[in-house]
């Protein structure tokens, strides 16, 4: 008897504010796979409506995730595709989606990326600060903790990447110069929509202004090194 051929895993990246930025290649594959795995479904129905993608969703989140990854496994393991998706971005730029990369390469399942928009890419290369080197953190604990993982970064050789939400922004901008010292920096938010917006500054600056222009949209942090000529 023949075994039955797997099926394979795609990474889809979604846009994370343009519609536009969607690619074709992804577009194909979320067209041509029996089921798409997604973060919110509500949120990815807008991009499938957009792009007139009838493939059924079934979510996939990190409370989910005991229940859902064997479900998904056993899709795979039967030899159908899945692509799977994230609200906004590329999957596995914190959020859960590695668990199931992990899992579906210890099952011998071949895992495919496709490429496109990141908020954290988008956020360096239009920041002004050195590219060479960075080291992306990704959200801070909401509560305990904060301290001791900015700490721990404090004599990084490299730009530094936080994604954070809008009403803690300065919050942490306060916490970073306090932290860090008053390093060069930038934010920005709600990249590539109508009212993105990217402001440059040192930290004390961001701060100053963040504490008193609260800003909407999710936010990407991003923090020079401590020896650095570059200021704006």
């Amino acid at each position: 008897m023949l075994k039955e051929e797997k099926g394979i895993l795609y990474l889809v990246s979604t846009p994370i504010g343009n519609l536009g930025d969607m690619t074709h290649r992804g577009i194909e594959i979320l067209n041509s796979v029996p089921l798409v795995a997604a973060e919110d479904t509500r949120q990815s129905r807008k991009l499938f409506s957009h792009y007139s993608i009838t493939t059924p969703l079934i979510s996939y989140f990190e409370h989910n995730r005991f229940s859902r990854i064997p479900r998904l496994m056993e899709h795979l393991n039967h030899g159908k595709d899945l692509a799977l998706i994230t609200d906004a971005g590329t999957p596995g730029i914190s959020d859960p989606a590695y668990r199931i990369v992990r899992e579906a390469i210890e099952h011998s399942i071949n895992v495919v990326s496709i490429p496109g928009p990141s908020a954290m890419l988008a956020a360096l290369v239009a920041s002004g600060l050195p590219t060479d080197r960075f080291i992306f953190e990704g959200f801070l604990p909401p509560k305990k903790g904060r301290k001791k993982r900015i700490e721990k970064v404090k004599g990084a050789e490299a730009t530094i990447i936080y994604y954070e939400s809008p009403h803690r922004l300065a919050r942490s901008l306060r916490q970073f110069y306090e932290i860090l010292g008053d390093r060069p920096a930038a934010v920005a938010r709600e990249l590539t929509k109508i009212h993105e917006e990217i402001k440059r500054g040192t930290l004390s600056e961001l701060f100053a202004y963040y504490d008193q222009n609260k800003p909407k949209g999710e936010c990407v942090i991003l923090i020079g090194k401590n020896d650095e000529n570059v200021y704006f």
